[in-house]
């Protein structure tokens, strides 16, 4: 019977701080122990939240449906939750997005 990483089935959290309105949607680079984000969208019915999870999909190279807003639906900063990634992977792959918009 094969052995399972317990890790692969627990969704990779994130903490980012998500600035709305913002003339391009990208990923800024790290704050503290999160990631700074700018969205296009308003924060008014949900667009901005949206707009987090479409950027970190494109981003992180997972299917859209694979990330969520866990906490802080209504506030900047959020916990958001990644499937079928690690946080090596998420790292290098923000890391990277955050050079390529400075």
């Amino acid at each position: 019977m094969p052995v399972r990483d317990s890790s692969a089935a627990r969704p990779l959290k994130l903490r980012v701080r998500v600035v709305p309105g913002a003339r391009t949607s990208e990923v800024v680079g790290r704050l503290g122990d999160a990631w700074k984000l700018r969205v296009k969208a308003q924060p008014e019915r949900g667009r901005a939240n949206g707009e987090v999870v479409s950027l970190l999909a494109r981003t992180l190279g997972v299917p859209r449906n694979a990330v969520r807003v866990a906490r802080g639906h209504t506030t900047g900063e959020k916990l958001v939750e990644v499937d079928r990634l690690t946080r090596e992977d998420a790292d290098r792959r923000l890391a990277a997005a955050g050079k390529a918009s400075a």
